[in-house]
């Protein structure tokens, strides 16, 4: 039986007195795309930051590569090649395009910074021309393509990804979507994806988990879960 390369076992969050994750159970394989859907305030964000260690969880356990990471510091869990594009982007506004990528090499250590820059900018051709702008004046795609990038320049075994598509235009999501298969594809990247456009997460994804209220009410594959009347009736808008 495969180890997963990030599992989650009986993980329960809280915000003071405030349950916001209900004794969750999820595993992630190498390679996978995984995605978590859910409505707005189910807890797939708290999910996401739970994994990165704040808030850390009260209950259960994280293990990603075979450690334990339930108590560690962030800072030390995001130097083990995990990396994530936060909901919101959370560039640096003043910085330009190509500085916000080098900050993400340099969190991680990384050396290799030119061939890093070319395989992004190859993903994201877009970037290439805005490099010597200041990240604030790019659109909200192309910042959302900057922050997904200065993620990968980190080089890492694990990138989260929390609501890519969030205020998008619609072929903006194909493009970012399109992406993240072109690098599951060819790199065997795995993704987590937290994501509130349940159609186009789960043609995606390999597997998918909902969260309803903090906690897991359903997994399957993808195609599974978008065959299920009831996913259909709740994020699908009546089968899209």
């Amino acid at each position: 039986m495969t180890t997963p390369l990030l599992s989650l076992t009986g993980v329960s969050t809280y915000y003071g007195a405030i349950q916001a994750l209900k004794d969750v159970d999820l595993a992630v394989n190498e390679g996978e795309i995984v995605t978590l859907i859910g409505a707005n305030g189910a807890g797939k964000s708290t999910l996401m930051m739970t994994v990165c260690g704040s808030p850390q969880a009260r209950a259960g356990r994280i293990v990603y590569d075979g450690r334990d990471i339930t108590r560690e510091p962030t800072h030390l869990i995001m130097r083990q090649r995990i990396a994530q594009a936060p909901e919101g982007r959370r560039i640096f506004g003043r910085m330009t395009v190509y500085e916000n990528l080098l900050m993400g090499a340099e969190t991680s250590g990384q050396t290799n910074v030119p061939a890093l820059l070319d395989q992004v900018c190859d993903l994201f051709p877009r970037l290439r021309e805005r490099l010597t702008q200041r990240g604030g004046t790019l659109s909200g795609g192309e910042q959302q393509m900057l922050a997904i990038g200065r993620a990968l320049m980190a080089r890492p075994r694990l990138l989260l990804l929390d609501e890519p598509s969030l205020g998008l235009a619609p072929l903006v999501v194909r493009q970012i979507f399109g992406a993240i298969r072109t690098l599951n594809k060819e790199t065997g990247l795995t993704v987590l994806l937290v994501e509130q456009n349940a159609w186009q997460a789960l043609r995606l994804a390999h597997r998918g988990y909902v969260l309803v209220n903090g906690a897991i009410t359903m997994a399957g594959t993808g195609a599974e879960l978008l065959a299920r009347p009831e996913i259909k009736a709740a994020y699908l808008e009546g089968g899209h």
